[in-house]
Formats: structure tokens, C-alpha cells, sequence
């Protein structure tokens, strides 16, 4: 896995890199959140207010809340309405109320046009006014019954008691001043209890609920709208195709580092030579619509890779290619033929490659072939006894690279040494700096390895 995925640049260069294909899917998410909408027809929701006058707790509003939903104040708008082919069953994801300040419900209905959402959500604050009117009448009505039959009660201990200071002792006895004092603390009792009583009455602190007037008509869609459905979807498919394209790179197994590649190849590394060029260097040839649609978004070429580094004039690009001759050198005991094994499609490595054979000349003589690396496949030994491969870095995995090697062993050549070739910036070569007569280029004939398969 890649950790350098985790960075802030990687999302910038794939903006950078794969821009076309980001804004063609943003198009396609805009495309199917406009589908949506249309599949969806739009909505409009209007609120009624419903005053509920007096001293209400949290607990109480809330049991209103619910009671303006309930199934019983639905169908009675239902049915008050008389809408074609609507029920209360259908209406009731249609209708919500919630409490707000001021001992105030709020109800909302929801319907396809402006109209209907009007008269649903009067409809619904009128039926559920009526539904806790009945409710409250006959609480208390059973109230009231209650209370004056207490009265009652009340006014006959009253009179009991009466009787009972006339009937006692008239003199100034000790008992009889308690007992007349006793009797009148009684009465003293009941008729605060009777106050508080008549304070704590519902129907003395709580009027009927009021409809705050009609609902205002509706102008514009309830939420999501046309236009949220398309930039919804064109944001959705923007973002999963960035982090598609952060967890291809966190799952790239593709070898970076010379360390790695060596260990997969089982050879040292000889050295790292510059290839000047652009990222049409990674662009594989053909043609055709498919091709065609690949490089016009921007597919048809690695994002992943670094940016080219800027390097020197030819001249020192040139001496990397004789540094790795020489290493090439030191390590043969005898001057012999060797192949050069580039992997097929690594343009930056055919282009190295290339240029390794003609820096060459003949010691070594090398001889570049290119190897498939889904089949590779490495001629037998003849008049080669060894080879060098060059690749790109950050191109092909420790499996392919290591199918590689093994076609190389059963062609009987020994992997000699591995050249990592890197893109960088060309400059122009420095006035002065020209290379000498005897370091002329000649021209490297590459060719196609025939024989045993790996």
C-alpha cells in the first residue's frame, strides 16, 4: 500500500490529472439527480398555528403534539376533505406537528400542490381544535360533577359543625373553649380547602385552543427540490469517484523504491538514468473510440505517478547512461553479449533501454528485446548470456516483475543487473558543454525475445 495516499497534494493531483473524468461524472450524478426528480414529483408543505392558552407543562404539549397527529384528527380531515383516492391512512406521512414557544403547535401538511397543502393543514389544526374540545368537555363536565357534590358535602359538615358548637357546653369550662375552638378550626379548614379546590379547576385557568388564522399558501417546493436532487447527485458522484480513485492508490502494490524492485528481480541495481519527456510518455499507442474516449478524459495515463523532476542538459543525462556501463562492466569477468529486457507497454524503459544500448557501443554488446508481462517469455541462450533489465519504477508489481526473472532463468540468463529509468523535465543543453566526437549515438536495434516460455 501506497501511504503517501493520505496527503493533502494527492487529492490536488488528482483534481489536476483527472479533472475531465471528475466533471464528466459530476455530469452523469447531476443527470441521474434530475432522473430522481422526476420520478419524484414535487412537494409543498404549509403550517398551521394552534394556540393553546393558560399554563401548560412540556409533558402536556407533547401529548398534544401527538394527539394532532393521531389517526382520529387525520381521518376527520380526511373525511372532511373528501380528496379522490386519498385516506387518512395516506395522509397520515403527510401531516407532522411539532410544539414551539409560546404554548404554540405548529401543523404541517404536506400535498403536490400549493392548494392542498393549504387546506390539508387548516383542515387538520381545525379537526384537532374540535377533537380536544370534545375531549376537554367531558372531562369536565365529570369535573364539575365532582366539585359540586363536594361543595355539597362540604356545606352540610358546615352545618353539622354548627350544631355541634350550638349543642355544646355554653359555659366557660376548659373542655367546652376547646371544643368550640376545635370545631371552628374545622371549619376554617374546609373552607381553604375549598379555594385551593376551586383554583386548581382546568376550566378556570385553561381556555379552548385557537386557530391562529389559515395557513399561508406555499411558493415555494419543500426540501429536496429539483435543484437539490441535481447537485446532490453531481456532488455524490464527485466525491465517491475521488475517493474511488484514493483507495485504488492506497491498494496499489506497484513497486516504488530500488530496494524493491531488486529484491523482486533478485539482482543489485546498476544504477537510475533520466528520460526527458512528458506524461505522453506513459500514454499507450492505438487508436480507435475506446482509445479515443480514454484520452480524451485523461484514463489513458497514471495520476499516481510524481511530478518529472527538473534535470540537467544531455550531457549529464548522459553521463548516468556511461555510469551504468561501467558499473555493467566491473561486474562481467569477460566481456560478453547480454540482453536488455524492458517490460511491454514501459515506454520510459523502452526509451532507456534504447539509449543504454547505443551509449554501449560494443563493450558489452547489448541487444534490447521487450517481454510481455502478462506471458513473459525470454529466448533461450545463444549468443546472450545475461540480462539487464530496465524499467520505470512505480510501474509493476513484485508478481510481475518476479515472472520476469523467472523467464530470465528459463532462458538460462542471469539477471546481471537492474536499471531503473526515471521521467524528468528536459533543459536545453548549456552552451560549451558538447559532446565529444567518439560519444556519437548510434542507432539501438531493438528486437523481440523468441523461445522457451516462463
Amino acid at each position: 500500500m501506497n501511504e503517501d495516499t493520505i496527503r493533502l497534494a494527492t487529492i490536488g493531483r488528482i483534481l489536476r490529472r483527472r479533472w475531465r473524468l471528475l466533471a464528466t461524472l459530476a455530469l452523469v450524478g447531476a443527470l441521474v439527480g434530475y432522473g430522481a426528480s422526476v420520478l419524484f414529483p414535487p412537494r409543498y408543505t404549509a403550517s398551521a398555528s394552534v394556540l393553546l392558552p393558560g399554563q401548560w407543562e412540556e409533558r402536556e404539549l407533547l401529548t398534544q403534539v401527538d394527539v394532532a397527529t393521531s389517526s382520529t384528527v387525520v381521518d376527520q380531515a380526511a373525511t372532511a376533505l373528501d380528496w379522490s383516492g386519498v385516506s387518512g391512512t395516506d395522509l397520515r406521512d403527510r401531516v407532522s406537528a411539532k410544539a414551539s414557544d409560546g404554548n404554540i403547535i405548529k401543523i404541517s401538511g404536506t400535498a403536490d400542490t400549493p392548494k392542498r397543502a393549504q387546506q390539508l393543514s387548516d383542515q387538520v389544526a381545525q379537526q384537532f381544535v374540535k377533537f380536544a374540545a370534545r375531549v376537554s368537555g367531558g372531562a369536565d363536565s365529570a369535573a364539575a360533577t365532582g366539585a359540586e357534590a363536594l361543595r355539597q358535602k362540604v356545606a352540610e359538615t358546615n352545618r353539622r359543625i354548627s350544631d355541634l358548637a350550638k349543642a355544646a357546653d355554653p359555659g366557660q369550662t376548659v373542655e367546652s373553649v376547646q371544643a368550640r375552638t376545635a370545631l371552628e378550626n374545622l371549619r376554617t379548614s374546609l373552607e381553604d380547602a375549598m379555594q385551593k379546590l376551586d383554583q386548581a379547576d382546568p376550566s378556570t385557568n385553561k381556555a379552548g385552543m385557537v386557530v391562529m388564522g389559515p395557513a399561508p399558501r406555499p411558493t415555494g417546493e419543500a426540501p429536496p427540490t429539483r435543484v437539490q436532487l441535481v447537485v446532490a447527485g453531481a456532488l455524490l458522484f464527485f466525491l465517491l469517484a475521488v475517493i474511488g480513485h484514493l483507495v485504488a492508490a492506497r491498494m496499489n502494490r506497484r513497486l516504488r523504491t530500488e530496494p524493491e524492485i531488486a529484491a523482486a528481480l533478485g539482482s543489485a541495481v546498476l544504477g537510475t538514468v533520466d528520460v526527458p519527456g512528458d506524461w505522453s510518455a506513459h500514454r499507450p499507442e492505438g487508436g480507435g473510440p475506446r482509445a479515443r474516449i480514454r484520452r480524451f478524459l485523461g484514463v489513458d495515463t497514471r495520476w499516481d505517478l510524481p511530478v518529472p523532476q527538473r534535470s540537467g542538459d544531455e550531457a549529464d543525462r548522459r553521463i548516468r547512461y556511461r555510469r551504468v556501463c561501467a558499473r555493467l562492466r566491473e561486474q562481467l569477468p569477460t566481456p560478453r553479449r547480454l540482453l536488455v529486457v524492458v517490460p511491454d507497454g514501459d515506454e520510459i524503459a523502452r526509451r532507456a533501454a534504447g539509449q543504454l544500448v547505443a551509449e554501449a557501443k560494443s563493450d558489452p554488446l547489448l541487444r534490447m528485446v521487450e517481454v510481455s508481462v502478462d506471458r513473459p517469455t525470454v529466448q533461450d541462450r545463444v549468443n546472450e548470456s545475461g540480462a539487464v533489465v530496465v524499467l520505470s519504477a512505480g510501474s509493476w508489481t513484485a508478481e510481475e516483475l518476479a515472472g520476469i526473472a523467472e523467464a530470465c532463468a528459463d532462458g538460462r540468463h542471469e539477471v546481471v543487473g537492474v536499471v531503473v529509468a526515471g521521467l524528468v523535465q528536459a533543459r536545453p543543453t548549456r552552451s560549451g558543454s558538447q559532446l565529444p566526437d567518439d560519444a556519437t549515438l548510434a542507432l539501438a536495434m531493438p528486437g523481440h525475445a523468441t523461445g522457451g516460455s516462463a
